[in-house]
């Protein structure tokens, strides 16, 4: 289910082109930005995954949670971007990736309101 889930395929490739990109920022960053950048995509696919496992879970929580998450990763990913170690192009791809993914998060949220 979760291989095929499209929130799941996207997460998995945003993730992996998170870490190929921020493992390219200046050594005196990967520790601080993007460190960041990768916990938040991290924390982000755990709440996903733990979502669409967990029977007994209050799923809407857990939801919003995920959608906190992806906000913050936007903040992120952006004063990467200001600080000049991503380019506008990446931001560009970085941005319009999560958007997609906030959407497909939205249409869950509505889908089990529970």
């Amino acid at each position: 289910m979760l291989q095929q889930s499209p929130i799941f395929v996207k997460t998995f490739d945003i993730v992996k082109w998170i870490i190929k990109t921020t493992e390219k920022f200046p050594k005196s960053q990967r520790f601080f930005i993007a460190k960041r950048i990768n916990d938040a995509i991290f924390d982000f696919y755990e709440i996903l995954v733990e979502a669409a496992v967990k029977k007994d879970c209050n799923l809407r929580e857990l939801l919003k949670d995920a959608d906190s998450r992806l906000i913050r990763l936007r903040h992120y990913v952006r004063l990467a971007m200001e600080l000049g170690y991503l380019s506008f192009k990446q931001y560009e791809y970085a941005i319009k990736e999560m958007e997609e993914i906030g959407k497909l998060l939205g249409g869950w949220m509505k889908k089990r309101p529970s």
